[in-house]
C-alpha cells in the first residue's frame, strides 16, 4: 500500500508542476490532474478488497483439505 501513497505523491508533485508551468486552464494541467485522480480511485478500490479469512488463506495453502471441499447440490 505505500507503493501507491509514492505513486500519489509523485502525480501530485507532477500536477502542481505541470499547471506551474502550462497554466491552470490548459489541457496538459487537467490531464495531469485527472492522472492523480486515477491513482486515487485504485488505492480506494485496493482499500475496498476484503482481507482473506484464516480459512480462506488455509484454503490456498492445502485445497484438498477436508475443511475446504465444495460440495454441489
Amino acid at each position: 500500500m505505500s507503493n501507491i501513497k509514492e505513486q500519489i505523491e509523485q502525480e501530485l508533485q507532477n500536477a502542481r508542476a505541470v499547471c506551474d508551468t502550462s497554466g491552470s486552464n490548459s489541457q496538459e494541467c487537467a490531464a495531469a490532474w485527472d492522472a492523480v485522480e486515477e491513482v486515487q480511485a485504485e488505492a480506494a478500490h485496493q482499500r475496498q478488497q476484503k482481507p482473506k479469512s484464516s480459512l480462506e488463506k488455509y484454503c490456498d495453502d492445502n485445497p484438498d483439505a477436508a475443511e475446504c471441499r465444495i460440495y454441489d447440490e
